[in-house]
């Protein structure tokens, strides 16, 4: 064998070491678990196998060992929670998702659960306390730090969903009579300091932010320059009890990647970064389209009953708005009775209204979120939404009123739907604008009930234009 050729049993030995590490990990290339790996870990554990549990989770990312919690049952994971309990640190906690870690965190000892606390970020610190029953919180409370305890304490005082639970207190402020040296110098000898920051806040003797200074330029700039020369003092600052949908809009709109959290004196309290941003955005944009649904969390891992109680109510709600859709149709059952094929046409106008409402309050719903839609335009809104109906029940109605005449050899009835389609096209247009901006002005999420009443809006207007309209016609004799 020459010196080039490489040796076959070497190969074979180091073959399981030239092995893609995530396929070792059980993991696919889509970053996905493999069926096998998780029904090895499954069946270890029914067997009590704590040694070769861990063995298969320990080389496993803690993002991954939070997404193998979610795919075991609820009765599994207190079980895999004790095999890998020095596994279980905060970041495998920060990861988990909310309805799985807080089922965990139940079933720790308090003791536990502070130690955990201890170690994450004030955010995801009372992430994962604020969803506890009172008396389990205290006692969790009760077995922290002081310092700690403190400012879980200030940050559950804050409104749910605001600046104030989503900050960060772990960040870096100086005093501006500073100099760039004077700060670097800092920097180096600080033993407090927070682990991850990006830019260094400036404040006066009152503790108000004045500016910013990113690390990059301290690094880039002469020592002897003074931090009030070079920081930059145009800032976006965030209130305590801004609402996170809010925080997040800013981030995106003055592309931040972090911002100054103020209370109500204007004092310094803490920050917000990209990454706590990244998840708002990701939560807000998801929770807003399962709301449209009346489908609530739309979490696989939220409590049955709860899911069944959401549903359940919106399907409660929906029941009622087709009663009423139906008492329009039984307006008109001796007009069917006499002219058999409106019943059979007369869902063509009512569903096709139900889609072109639906079409438009999603983008309602999302230019409100956005802040895309103000008083300033909204009258512009209206008058756009109210040209695209009308172009679309024109050529909807052009469409099916052609068809009709041409299938049933009935001009009339084909003048009669083609003029319901427009009819209902303008009112699915209006109203999908109009009820999420009425229930907006109203303080009420547009999100959440929008969608019943468009759909009552359609369906009733769409079954009265339609039958109306052939009774007038003298279609039913």
């Amino acid at each position: 064998m020459t010196p080039d050729q490489p040796n076959p049993d070497l190969l074979e030995e180091g073959a399981e070491l030239a092995l893609d590490p995530r396929e070792a990990e059980g993991l696919d290339e889509e970053n996905h678990f493999k069926k096998d790996y998780v029904r090895t870990v499954r069946d270890a554990l029914d067997a009590g196998e704590t040694d070769q549990v861990y063995g298969l989770v320990e080389s496993l990312h803690p993002a991954d060992i939070a997404d193998l919690f979610e795919l075991l049952d609820p009765d599994e994971r207190p079980a895999l929670a004790r095999a890998i309990s020095d596994l279980m640190g905060s970041e495998v906690i920060a990861e988990l998702n909310d309805w799985v870690r807080e089922d965990l965190v139940e079933q720790l000892p308090a003791g536990t659960v502070a130690d955990i606390a201890e170690q994450l970020d004030t955010d995801d610190a009372v992430a994962m306390l604020e969803d506890l029953d009172e008396d389990d919180q205290q006692a969790v409370l009760a077995e922290m730090e002081p310092e700690d305890r403190a400012a879980i304490e200030s940050a559950l005082s804050y409104p749910e969903e605001s600046a104030g639970r989503l900050m960060s207190r772990d960040f870096v402020a100086v005093p501006e009579h500073m100099t760039v040296g004077d700060l670097i110098d800092f920097l180096r000898e600080g033993h407090d300091l927070a682990n991850e920051f990006w830019e260094v806040f400036i404040v006066d003797a009152r503790h108000h932010p004045l500016g910013t200074c990113a690390l990059s330029w301290i690094l880039r700039t002469p020592r002897h320059i003074a931090l009030t020369d070079v920081m930059k003092r145009d800032q976006t600052l965030i209130p305590v009890t801004m609402d996170q949908e809010e925080v997040a809009l800013r981030f995106q709109k003055y592309a931040l990647i972090s911002a100054a959290v103020v209370d109500d004196a204007g004092r310094l309290v803490g920050q917000i970064t990209v990454d706590d941003v990244v998840h708002i955005i990701q939560e807000e944009a998801g929770e807003d389209v399962l709301l449209l649904s009346g489908a609530g969390d739309g979490d696989i891992n939220e409590p049955i009953r709860l899911t069944i109680q959401t549903r359940l109510t919106w399907l409660v709600v929906n029941l009622g708005t087709a009663i009423v859709a139906a008492s329009v149709v039984g307006l008109f059952q001796g007009a069917i009775a006499k002219f058999a094929l409106l019943a059979v046409l007369m869902p063509i106008v009512s569903g096709m209204g139900g889609n072109a409402g639906t079409q438009t309050l999603a983008v309602i719903v999302r230019a409100i979120a956005t802040n895309q839609l103000t008083s300033s335009n909204t009258w512009r809104m209206i008058g756009r939404e109210f040209r695209i109906a009308s172009a679309n029940g024109l050529a909807l109605g052009a469409m099916i009123g052609t068809g009709v005449a041409l299938l049933y050899g009935n001009p009339l009835l084909g003048a009669v739907i083609a003029t319901a389609m427009l009819i209902n096209n303008l009112v699915a247009g209006l109203a999908g604008i109009l009820v999420p901006l009425t229930l907006d002005k109203a303080r009420v999420d547009p999100a959440v009930s929008s969608a019943v009443f468009v759909t009552m809006a359609t369906d009733v207007m769409g079954f009265f234009s339609f039958l109306g309209l052939a009774v007038l016609s003298g279609l039913t004799g």
